[in-house]
């Protein structure tokens, strides 16, 4: 790092993330003075138009890539039209032990007399939950199911390449000749295109003000300065601003601004919780850096330092806080922005180049949470880029994570994408897999698989607070063998799976009418061209998807059911369930037989691993293809963030020997502790899922970091990368770490505030984590060999 990119980095790391009520009281204020004045997109646009025109801008001392989300460096907005926050959840925000977010008396001030008494009944989020029927409120409080959309707008949102091709204004020309192109004889729907073409007009113009603003304020600066180097960097950023986003970028540091522009648009005008990320940005800058090297206008180092100032900027920015219970339990400020490093080229040709090394560096040196990294690799990827790729890994940081770019771009091709699309995609957020810039992929939540069977083995009652949730399938001393079992396990399934996809179909309409996004709607290709808003189907793609949790747990339990109950006969089904529903008190005996005495998921074992592919294959059945209101169908991902560990908390003890409330499997990671024959026999196992029928599936492995030292170490990863990848796995990440170092910085937090550990698709402080998801982390299998 220079001495300006260390300084910023401080800054940004020692900032305390606080709320910012500035974005709140502008909508509230625009929405109380014109609510109902115009059509919902225009209303929407304005509301956009009038935020860009009256927040806060910010030029922090020394930076290069300017432009904040709040006023100033973690200072983070909220979106009260979407979800608002009650005084408690601003009072438990404050108060969190950790990752709390400082509310000040001001902000409450504003909330308690302005925002909460227009919003209150008003809010996106409560008017879901008002349309949503009984039996999906049951199932969603019963830990069945999660429901991301009910406080955040779509996620997963990913940016191509057009930005660095065409400025705002050539999509104004583009949305002009879209207008003028409607038939309002023939077309019904024209007045609705319309008013939405209209929308992403003005949010056009907005952002270009915004732009402009920065410039004014750069020209300020430069003028009452009296260094002469930083007058000329910030004459230099007025000229970037003023010339992008509104035109397209001629140089990198114009490009670096240019998109940077665009992020904030999009998260500002709709609460971006996965935020919105630049997809391959090292192909999108590859033509700048060579173009400016070769001109000698930049150099290798100042494009160094021109990344590392952008990497500051995501930095600056904690997700938006949620609401709700929510608000107590989520622990990360990562907003799950990702950039995609190597890949495939539309031709098919590896992608990887020179700022694809440049950028490992700066994550590297800069040794931040965000924004994550992700590398896509491919036959066709060098190993040199791989072997780049394993010497950061090896650090500890817990990324970038690696993906298997031609499993991505299968995977893209059996959802019925072009073969172009599917090469220029990749992923994002976590895992998920999408055609960047042309796809609106939204994550509908989490689907709890173990909570299925649970409810089998009780004829379809929650044993953990004696409802009667599902259909009655039996009880267990009825089960003559383990395919009625497993057939209970199906039904309990499709019945909740078609409870989620109902409550998704309609909250995906109150979206379309209530809630558009024009500005995105400019950057995803389509939208223009139809008329039609992102929310409402105006992408060329609509992937849904619904993220199964516990496959490992299942998997052993399903084992140990088949084995000791069935085959075995060393337990009737009935009085395993008594012992289960007693969290195995005074049953030691028994929890350690069917812990350590029966076959394991992870260890290249085709007896638990066919019940894995059971179970993968029974969720793909009763989701894939299964039509949502945008003229796209639902997918299937497996994968938890940290959800295992809520969903462990509603789950009684389970037939694997796993204790009542204690976390499950995380992403299609066996169960921590059961993988005990080491890494190769773990991607064996997980290899037999088929991942290309998914949207994307998650891998954990754990490390001694003596295994990755010197060259045999590295050879040795890269080839278990490479052969997983041969059996068409999706992802693996590693945390590279002790599980010592690891007890000793839950003992004494203050010593190791800097550990970062690799979570699920996402890396975050360690000492920042909750008790439970810590306790996870190191109970997970530490491989010290091949």
């Amino acid at each position: 790092m220079t001495g300006r990119t260390e300084r910023l980095r401080e800054e940004s790391l020692a900032a305390e993330p606080a709320i910012s009520a500035e974005r709140a009281l502008l909508i509230t204020e625009f929405y109380r003075e014109n609510d109902g004045r115009w059509s919902t997109p225009v209303m929407r646009a304005k509301s956009f138009y009038h935020l860009c025109e009256k927040k806060t801008i910010y030029i922090g001392e020394g930076e290069l890539v300017v432009g904040e989300r709040g006023p100033a460096p973690k200072l983070v907005s909220t979106y009260p039209e979407l979800t608002c926050h009650s005084l408690e959840d601003l009072r438990i925000l404050d108060s969190r032990e950790k990752t709390w977010y400082r509310v000040d008396d001001a902000c409450m001030k504003i909330y308690r007399e302005s925002v909460v008494p227009y919003w209150e009944g008003r809010s996106l989020r409560e008017k879901i939950f008002a349309a949503l029927p009984e039996e999906w409120h049951e199932a969603y409080r019963h830990g069945i199911f999660t429901e991301f959309m009910e406080q955040r707008a779509p996620g997963h949102t990913v940016l191509d390449d057009k930005i660095y091709k065409k400025g705002l204004l050539d999509f104004k020309k583009d949305i002009a000749q879209a207008i003028d192109a409607l038939d309002f004889a023939a077309d019904p729907d024209a007045w609705a295109r319309r008013e939405q073409l209209v929308a992403m007009d003005i949010s056009c113009d907005a952002v270009i003000l915004f732009a402009e603003r920065h410039a004014k304020l750069a020209e300020s600066m430069a003028a009452a300065t009296s260094d002469l180097a930083r007058k000329q960097e910030l004459l230099k950023i007025a000229a970037n601003c003023r010339w992008v986003p509104a035109h397209a970028p001629t140089d990198y540091w114009e490009a670096l601004q240019s998109y940077w522009f665009c992020h904030l648009a999009v998260i500002t005008e709709l609460n971006g919780w996965d935020a919105f990320s630049p997809g391959h940005l090292d192909q999108h800058l590859h033509p700048f850096y060579r173009q400016g090297v070769e001109s000698g206008t930049l150099s290798e180092a100042s494009a160094r330092e021109l990344m590392e100032c952008f990497f500051v900027k995501f930095n600056n920015h904690p997700s938006p806080p949620k609401v709700g219970v929510t608000a107590a339990e989520s622990g990360t400020y990562t907003d799950f922005a990702n950039i995609n490093l190597g890949g495939l080229l539309p031709d098919g040709s590896d992608g990887s180049n020179e700022v694809s090394h440049l950028i490992l560096d700066v994550i590297d040196e800069m040794h931040l949470l965000q924004p994550s990294s992700n590398v896509q690799l491919s036959r066709k990827s060098p190993d040199a880029f791989l072997k780049h790729t394993l010497k950061v890994v090896r650090n500890g940081y817990g990324f970038p994570s690696i993906f298997n770019a031609d499993a991505v771009v299968e995977e893209q091709l059996r959802q019925g994408k072009s073969l172009v699309d599917a090469r220029a995609g990749g992923c994002s957020g976590c895992v998920e897999v999408g055609a960047f810039g042309k796809e609106a992929y939204i994550l509908t939540g989490y689907f709890n698989l173990v909570k299925m069977l649970e409810l089998a083995l009780h004829d379809g009652v929650d044993p953990m607070t004696g409802t009667q949730l599902g259909p009655q399938t039996g009880r267990a001393e009825s089960f003559e063998s383990f395919e009625a079992l497993f057939e209970a396990f199906r039904t309990q399934l499709a019945h909740f799976i078609d409870i989620k996809i109902r409550g998704n179909r309609l909250i995906e309409m109150i979206y379309a009418c209530t809630m558009p996004a024009p500005f995105l709607s400019v950057l995803t290709d389509d939208c223009i061209s139809r008329g039609v808003d992102y929310n409402a189907g105006g992408a060329r793609y609509n992937n849904s998807f619904i993220q199964g949790v516990g496959i490992g747990s299942i998997t052993d339990a399903l084992s140990a059911i088949k084995e000791q109950v069935f085959e075995r006969k060393a337990v009737p089904l009935a009085e395993l369930v008594e012992e289960l529903d007693a969290d195995f008190a005074g049953q030691e005996p028994l929890r350690q037989r069917l812990w350590n005495k029966t076959r394991k998921y992870g260890n290249d074992d085709d007896y638990a691993d066919d019940l894995m592919r059971l179970v993968f294959d029974s969720f793909f059945d009763v989701v894939d293809g299964r039509p949502n209101t945008k003229n796209g169908v639902y997918r299937i991902e497996m994968l938890p963030t940290t959800c295992h560990v809520y969903f462990g908390s509603v789950v009684g003890a389970t037939p694997d020997g796993r204790r009542r409330g204690t976390p499950l499997s995380e992403g299609i990671s066996p169960v921590q502790g059961a993988d005990r024959n080491g890494p190769t026999a773990v991607i064996r196992s997980a290899g037999k899922m088929d991942h290309i029928r998914s949207g994307g599936t998650l891998l954990n492995l754990k490390f001694s970091p003596t295994l990755l030292f010197g060259a045999n170490g590295l050879d040795g990863v890269a080839a278990l990368v490479r052969s997983y990848f041969r059996m068409d796995g999706h992802h693996v990440q590693f945390n590279v770490v002790d599980v010592e170092t690891l007890k000793r910085a839950q003992a004494d937090p203050s010593e190791h505030r800097d550990l970062i550990v690799r979570v699920a698709g996402y890396s975050d402080y360690f000492c920042d984590l909750s008790v439970e998801l810590q306790n996870e982390i190191i109970a997970r299998t530490e491989h010290a060999s091949f």
